[in-house]
């Protein structure tokens, strides 16, 4: 039987191919543009309706126990295969049907089942001196999955339906190899979801604060991710300049791999708390450069981005970790899954802002206004930093 290091391997493949899907039709939107004209709000909505599908989804599995009553291997497989099913579906669809972000939204219902659910899989195998690394490499996966349809359209000459099609090809791949993997030794039931004490998330110091901070991280994350494929391909525009932003967007997005995997690591050196306050005041300083940066050289606008994409990401798995560790006995998974919805709910109007924002301010305004997350979120968590310990002179 395979051990912990292929195990974790499969898992984070699985979740690479699966997570495909998060982005697929957002890559797909500008060439949907191109061949029809859309309704009004629809590229918002091509992300929007997975998020929304999310947040129902992560309730109601949290409510039914579905993790915990199910195998997790086969509930993700099955999740797979109903969001590969839920996105090639839209090809049968006319460019603009609503249904397309019914679909997009039912494609959000079987990710709630794939991203949270490995995670938890995953942590089957962590131990404490290694679990930064592990929960880094799975959100890397989310990260790296979510760009991988940039990477499709980079290649350049395709049609928007090979985007699409490849994400679920993806997904019926994930479904097979999730269950190849067994469970780890220390796989555990959740704490059961108890939605009676979810106030109990602020009321108690640590996850209040541990929550604020998430909330002006999330603000700026999927706000980031899903228009800074738009935001390049107007800065090469402007600048005259030949590039693929396709490819740019996927090595922006695919740099938070690293990043993940790099913050978890530090998170165990130097603790969670001062980990995301670095990274949320790097990436909330890329958020006021994206302005002066836009029509630059490309090469500056992409260096910038890359080390925007690096960061914004790479606390993620902290804030989850924080909450863990601040909840009450018993109430972790009820912490958590009010956490999540709260965040991802979040993600809604900051993804339909801002193309108000770009076309009244610019792109400059637009991305500043998410710049307004990180900073709340670095007060929130400097309030959970360690008090300075007094240095005890020698022979005391």
């Amino acid at each position: 039987m395979p051990g912990k290091p292929a195990n974790l391997a499969l898992i984070t493949l699985a979740q690479v191919l699966a997570l495909a899907l998060w982005f697929s039709g957002t890559a797909a939107g500008p060439a949907m543009a191109r061949e029809a004209a859309l309704p009004p709000g629809f590229l918002a909505w091509l992300t929007g309706g997975v998020q929304l599908g999310f947040v129902l989804g992560t309730l109601a599995s949290a409510a039914l126990a579905l993790p915990d009553r199910l195998d997790p291997r086969r509930l993700i497989a099955a999740a797979a295969l109903l969001g590969a099913l839920a996105n090639a579906l839209v090809l049968a669809l006319p460019v603009g049907s609503p249904w397309v972000i019914a679909l997009r939204g039912v494609t959000g219902l079987a990710l709630a089942c794939i991203y949270p659910v490995g995670m938890k899989l995953a942590a089957g195998w962590a131990r404490r001196e290694d679990a930064g690394l592990v929960v880094g490499m799975l959100v890397g996966g989310l990260t790296l999955g979510s760009a991988s349809p940039h990477l499709v359209n980079a290649l350049g000459g395709l049609d928007w339906r090979v985007t699409v099609g490849a994400a679920s090809i993806a997904a019926l791949a994930a479904a097979g190899l999730i269950l190849g993997t067994r469970l780890g030794p220390g796989h555990a039931p959740a704490p059961p979801f108890r939605p009676g004490l979810a106030l109990l998330l602020f009321r108690t110091r640590g996850t209040r604060l541990a929550t604020l901070g998430y909330l002006g991280h999330m603000w700026e994350l999927y706000a980031m991710w899903a228009w800074i494929g738009a935001y390049l391909a107007a800065s090469f525009a402007a600048a005259g300049a030949a590039g693929s932003p396709a490819l740019a967007s996927f090595a922006v997005m695919g740099a938070g791999a690293i990043g993940c995997v790099a913050g978890g690591l530090i998170a165990d050196r130097i603790g969670k708390a001062r980990l995301t306050i670095w990274a949320m005041a790097i990436s909330g300083a890329c958020c006021l450069l994206a302005g002066p940066a836009f029509g630059a050289a490309p090469v500056l606008t992409v260096l910038l981005c890359l080390v925007w994409g690096a960061t914004v990401v790479a606390d993620s798995a902290q804030f989850s970790a924080s909450v863990a560790e601040y909840a009450p006995p018993g109430l972790a998974g009820t912490m958590l899954t009010v956490q999540t919805c709260l965040g991802f709910a979040l993600t809604l109007p900051a993804i339909h802002l801002m193309p108000l924002l770009a076309e009244r301010y610019g792109w400059g305004g637009a991305f500043a206004a998410l710049a307004v997350g990180p900073a709340l979120g670095c007060l929130a968590m400097a309030r959970l930093l360690p008090p300075v310990a007094a240095v005890r002179p020698v022979g005391r």
